[in-house]
């Protein structure tokens, strides 16, 4: 049996979690995580994310902290493009319901200042941000409806135009699409085929 979907995102940390809820009011997603998807590098992750939404502060300062931090070793055109959707992405965060740590007096986020940065514009949640980023947008995404969980579950290979040519003479021609995946059941052993539009290493 083919499982058909939209979207197939394979991997559970911030950047999966984040492209399912993006991408699900409008198409079908199926997100697929080798353990349970609130267990990931991402929900050890205890410092914070830099963002500027001050004017104390500049993105232009945000993206030579990071190039000299970089020593050399940045993509430039990476950089901008991070420093500059920063903001837009904590204020994205802070609308799905993730509390960062804010001021005692409430008058605005405690922004930290890590290594590097010129600047306080660390947002965090306590000394737990991964975890709560994590757990956040793990409630998002139970609620829904367009997004499957496949928890425990383990990608062995992707299908490709390429590989299905040699069966299926009509697949063939230019170009080597992905079509989908193969996906194992931890709990079962069975593989299952998930055909998908787009697939996404996440």
């Amino acid at each position: 049996m083919i499982n058909q979907f939209d979207v197939l995102i394979i991997g559970s940390g911030l950047a999966g979690l984040t492209l399912a809820l993006k991408v699900a009011d409008t198409k079908k997603v199926c997100l697929v995580s080798k353990r349970e998807i609130t267990d990931s590098a991402s929900s050890w992750a205890q410092g914070g994310i830099a963002a500027v939404l001050n004017n104390d502060d500049s993105i232009e300062a945000h993206i030579e902290d990071t190039l000299v931090a970089g020593a050399g070793l940045c993509d430039k055109e990476v950089t901008h493009m991070v420093a500059a959707k920063a903001r837009e992405s904590i204020e994205w965060l802070i609308q799905q319901g993730v509390h960062f740590t804010r001021e005692s007096d409430d008058s605005g986020y405690h922004l930290t200042r890590e290594g590097g940065h010129s600047h306080r514009r660390i947002y965090h949640v306590a000394d737990a941000t991964g975890n709560a980023v994590q757990k956040t947008l793990t409630e998002r995404i139970r609620e829904h409806a367009n997004i499957t969980i496949l928890e425990n579950h383990i990608a062995v290979d992707l299908i490709t135009r390429k590989k299905l040519a040699h069966t299926q003479p009509d697949l063939a021609g230019e170009g080597n699409t992905c079509l989908g995946a193969y996906i194992l059941d931890n709990a079962t052993g069975k593989v299952i085929t998930i055909a998908a539009q787009q697939t996404a290493l996440a």
